[in-house]
């Protein structure tokens, strides 16, 4: 289902043939024909081209490409065995996948406007060949090639894209280059050889090791060191011939020479470090893979975990290590859902799933839960039914699925682990680490399962010498039961992540007292006056937001916790922030000031504080804005200060400040009702417009994809018959040569008998000009003593005779007029051909042997 950090490409059944899968669409010919012209024609390579086409058109792309190549090129037929230095062409309304090294066609599942061919090609080629894959993104429009180039990326195949400047439409290399996942850009020229270089024989990437340990550990060292001072994860742990073979990639991507050069690189080059570790971090990953596993985890281990889980006790806790996209996850829950469908309702647990990863970029992908369309071939159809719901763009996983699954950036040989585990699933990654690694995850997954839990591992990984802490379940499966006698299994040793922390502390330094006295001596007094004896006020604006302080208004006003807020409703004392709001609205509205007498901050003080609230309308730069005044007033005794009063005495004071109260709360309903219902009005609102420009957005999606889909195949329809135009102009100049070039007037007409085309001698015989095309005989002048042409040629054109005379003119010349019918290749009678050969000079050698 998954790999970790390092994970090499599957065993699938890899044919003798490495396949390079190449996709274009609009403007794709041209760089098609560039590409397939500087190909070796022994690069021991097979290439299969897949270009949008129109269902309903035939293609001529076969018969294009074999022009600019020593290749035979053939059009794709379904179960054919792919040979070595040969072009496959996808036929039109068909996708083209590999399956045990034969050709697949189907027709499209997609309708028309939303099918993604190249992303099907390149998808099987993923599956079919692992890191074997080849997959290259010429010129087109829309996204399609970007997520198979992601699948291949994903298995370690080698992924290029056309220089996007150099496309004629630049959308598709350009989706697949801002998604991260191509190896190589450049010009389709240049695509070839890059390419060849790396498939070819590469005498120096092994040279490390074929040197010797000693050798190889010292620049493998230096390039590990890099890694760990550029993205603090340390993998010197792990085994040095993936770590090689994976670096060897990348020296071959940039055409170096030896693990040395690449060091050199990577120290000149830092973004080259990011590559690298992307490189080391491949996940192969798909939906319930190994499917025996599953099927075991869902008879044998499920059921038993929810009989023994308490009722009541929280839900059970799974860790899937090394999560890459997510598939494994999500296959955990999808298993786990299922399982709980054989249970009763009231027992039913739930399930919390933590997956964790290296690869921030992965983790990012599993938490959108959005997979392609071709994840389906994965899955049955209960399942894609149940658990996801169909995008134009592939499908997204359900809601509750996606619930289930926390997923966090860890790494497993650093960061501490997840504990009070029912199950830890960490498939095919410790077989990518060194031994002294792998003893140590064993006991820590020992010690982050709960009594009774599962471990699972990968088909090619055991517990090793760990025998004590697991019993096994099923040797096939790989799974296996926590232990409880855990004495002989060595030491838990816990990861411990040595991250930087450090932070540099800067202290404030003091605002500087802005001292800048009056200019005169009235401004000195009312500067004076204003200090010391005006009343704390702000100015605010219609929202409350405070523009301006004038006095300390500490007593009245505090800054709010959390982020920085400069609003009266926020900053105002608890004790009089619902009567301020009431008045500083009432006040807006009805344009004048309202007084709050005597409002108390707090039970315990002896003074209360009067507020004005007047709205302003002078200057007009103030306007729409409101002055509050606050005053601190004698506060009316509280309450146990007045149970010392006679009883029975009528307490005016109390009464005022209840009614005012009563008041307060009456407004505030009244507000909030109204505010309610204009609220709930404008959310009903909200939501109709939602739904229209939802399904309206949806239409125009669809009509977009639509008509992306049919000028893609135009254009390259387009460009086909461009092509044959081409080829068309070229066989008519040579056909106008040849003739101009016999010296033999020759005439075309039509079916009707109107002039169609003539050569350049028929003016000697026939007195023609451009403007006579479309004339008929009938009205041409000519030199010819022929006055039975035009029914000659009505005879030829009703029985399709052949007829031939010898003609004077009256200029003394003599012709050989032939008669045939125009035949098109389609054996149709189009027309008829007059030919006038000159036979002048025979003519007279004729006349003077007889005269001798």
């Amino acid at each position: 289902m998954h790999d970790g950090p390092l994970n090499p490409a599957p065993e699938p059944l890899r044919p003798g043939v490495r396949i390079v899968g190449l996709g274009a669409s609009a403007g794709g010919l041209e760089p098609l024909e560039q590409f397939l012209g500087k190909v070796p024609s022994n690069s021991g390579l097979a290439y299969l081209v897949v270009q949008h086409m129109d269902p309903t058109h035939k293609t001529l792309l076969a018969e294009l490409l074999q022009r600019v190549t020593a290749m035979p090129v053939h059009e794709a037929v379904d179960g054919h065995r792919i040979e070595a230095d040969s072009v496959y062409v996808i036929p039109p309304d068909a996708e083209l996948t590999v399956l045990a090294g034969a050709l697949q066609l189907a027709k499209p599942g997609e309708p028309r406007g939303q099918r993604l061919p190249i992303d099907v090609l390149f998808a099987s080629l993923a599956r079919e060949l692992g890191d074997q894959a080849i997959g290259v993104v010429l010129s087109g429009m829309g996204s399609d090639g970007t997520q198979g180039l992601q699948a291949i990326k994903t298995q370690g195949g080698l992924t290029l894209a056309q220089q996007p400047d150099s496309a004629q439409f630049d959308s598709m290399p350009s989706s697949a280059i801002a998604a991260g996942c191509v190896d190589i850009i450049a010009v389709p020229a240049d695509l070839p050889v890059r390419i060849v270089s790396i498939t070819g024989p590469q005498p120096r990437s092994d040279r490390p090791a074929a040197e010797g340990p000693s050798h190889a550990k010292a620049p493998l060292e230096t390039i590990l060191a890099l890694l760990h001072e550029h993205t603090r994860h340390d993998l010197a742990l792990y085994k040095s011939n993936t770590l090689v073979r994976r670096i060897a990639r990348r020296i071959a991507v940039h055409g170096l020479d030896s693990m040395e050069s690449y060091a050199d690189f990577l120290r000149a080059n830092p973004q080259e470090l990011n590559l690298l570790f992307k490189e080391l971090l491949i996940g192969v990953t798909s939906f319930f893979r190994d499917p025996e596993v599953w099927q075991d985890l869902q008879d044998k281990v499920l059921p038993a975990l929810i009989e023994r889980h308490a009722v009541g006790a929280g839900p059970m806790r799974a860790w899937v290590v090394a999560c890459s996209t997510g598939e494994e996850a999500y296959s955990l829950a999808m298993a786990f859902i299922e399982a709980l469908d054989a249970v009763p309702e009231g027992n039913r647990p739930d399930m919390k799933i933590f997956a964790t990863d290296l690869n921030a970029d992965a983790i990012a992908a599993a938490r959108g839960g959005r997979f392609a369309a071709t994840v389906a071939a994965d899955l049955t159809p209960q399942r894609l039914a149940r658990f996801f719901a169909k995008r134009p763009d592939g499908y997204q996983i359900d809601k509750r699925v996606r619930d289930m699954v926390l997923f966090a950036q860890h790494d497993v040989t650093m960061d501490p682990p997840f504990t009070r585990l029912d199950i830890v699933s960490c498939r095919n990654l410790m077989i990518y680490f060194g031994t002294t690694l792998q003893r140590r995850l064993v006991p820590l997954f020992h010690y982050s399962l709960q009594p009774g839990g599962v471990l699972l591992l990968g088909a090619s990984e055991t517990v090793g010498r760990a025998q004590s802490l697991f019993q096994s379940l099923d040797q096939k499966s790989r799974l296996y039961w926590r232990s409880d006698n855990g004495g002989n299994g060595g030491a838990v040793v816990f990861p411990t992540s040595r991250r930087s922390t450090k932070r540099s502390a800067q202290q404030e330094a003091p605002l500087a007292p802005i001292d800048t006295p009056p200019t005169n001596l009235q401004a000195l007094a009312d500067h004076v006056l204003l200090q010391s004896f005006s009343p704390a006020a702000v100015l605010v604006n219609g929202g409350g937001d405070i523009l301006y302080i004038s006095g300390r208004t500490g007593r009245y006003l505090e800054p709010a916790a959390g982020k920085a807020n400069w609003n009266i409703h926020v900053m105002a004392r608890p004790a009089i922030r619902a009567q301020l709001a009431v008045a500083l609205r009432t006040a807006l509205q009805e344009k004048k000031s309202i007084e709050l007498p005597a409002l108390r901050l707090d039970d315990e003080t002896t003074t209360a504080v009067a507020i004005t609230v007047q709205a302003l309308s002078q200057p007009k730069s103030l306007a729409g804005m409101a002055m509050i005044v606050f005053r601190d007033v004698v506060a009316h005794p509280s309450r146990r200060g007045r149970r010392t009063s006679p009883p029975g005495a009528a307490d005016q004071a109390l009464s005022e400040e209840l009614l005012r109260s009563r008041e307060e709360i009456s407004a505030l309903r009244q507000e909030m009702r109204a505010s309610q219902e204009e609220l709930q009005a404008a959310n009903e609102e909200l939501q109709s417009t939602n739904e229209e420009l939802q399904s309206a957005n949806e239409e125009l999606t669809t009509s977009k994809e639509e008509g992306q889909s049919m000028n893609e195949e135009l254009q390259t329809i387009n460009g086909e018959l461009q092509t044959k135009l081409d080829d068309l102009a070229l066989a008519q100049s040579d056909m106008q040569n040849l003739l101009n070039s016999t010296d033999i007037a020759t005439l075309f007409l039509d079916k009707h008998l109107n002039v169609r085309r003539y050569t350049e001698q028929m003016a000697k015989v026939i007195h023609l000009r451009e403007g006579d095309i479309g004339r008929p005989l009938s009205e041409l002048a000519s030199t010819l003593q022929y006055p039975d042409l035009h029914a000659d040629v009505k005879e030829t054109l009703r029985t399709l005779a052949f007829s031939e005379k010898q003609i004077a003119t009256s200029d003394g010349h003599w012709f050989t007029v032939r008669i045939m019918p125009y035949r098109t290749l389609a054996n149709v009678i189009q027309g008829v051909v007059i030919t006038f050969v000159d036979i002048t000079v025979a003519k007279e050698l004729e006349s003077r042997l007889r005269k001798a």
